[in-house]
């Protein structure tokens, strides 16, 4: 019997890392998402531009913004997961929800449930990071689950030989928070 997908949940790593922790963190939510969730690791921030209103025409609009904003209006709900560079979250992740903040008002953030996860060798697990990243995706219209939370510390120890996707640990955790999405958008806040 096949299982039905019914919410479709786009990642965004703030990480261009290829063995990020974080990146890490996102495949287990891909490998390990709920019955009827579906994770969906997006590729291609690097080649994003920084936003620049100059460029965001319909004559010039760069190629890899407007399949980052394709892809963002397909998904049900984002999973933003930042690890934290110098107490906050890195440009990329940034610069990704500054492109999808846009056009103002009506862009794929509005109103679609956001949660923020996130690894990082200090003590708390970079929640400094995570904290901005879902202050910038709540001023762009996101709607932020701040119940839905995950700061796994001490990374480069925790996964330094176990991948986060065997860690059973983070597992369950991510399921929690992919379920709170889930929940979020079968159930809409009226």
């Amino acid at each position: 019997m096949s299982v039905h997908v019914h919410v479709h949940v786009l990642a965004l790593v703030g990480s261009l890392r290829s063995g990020s922790h974080n990146r890490q963190l996102a495949e287990a939510a891909v490998k390990h998402a709920p019955e009827g969730v579906e994770v969906t690791l997006y590729e291609g921030l690097a080649e994003v531009p920084f936003y620049n209103k100059d460029i965001d025409t319909d004559e010039r609009r760069p190629t890899a913004a407007i399949r980052l904003r394709e892809a963002a209006a397909r998904a049900d709900a984002f999973l933003l997961v930042t690890p934290e560079y110098n107490g906050t979250m890195p440009a990329v992740l940034k610069n990704a929800i500054d492109w999808l903040s846009r056009p103002f008002g009506s862009s794929a953030l509005v109103g679609t449930p956001t949660a923020v996860v996130g690894t990082a060798f200090g003590q708390y697990g970079g929640v400094w990071a995570q904290d901005d990243a879902r202050k910038s995706a709540g001023i762009a219209g996101a709607t932020i689950l701040e119940d839905a939370k995950l700061a796994i510390p001490g990374s480069v120890t925790r996964f330094a030989e176990t991948h986060p996707a065997d860690d059973t640990e983070a597992v369950a955790q991510l399921r929690q928070v992919l379920s709170a999405l889930a929940a979020t958008v079968e159930a809409p806040e009226s």
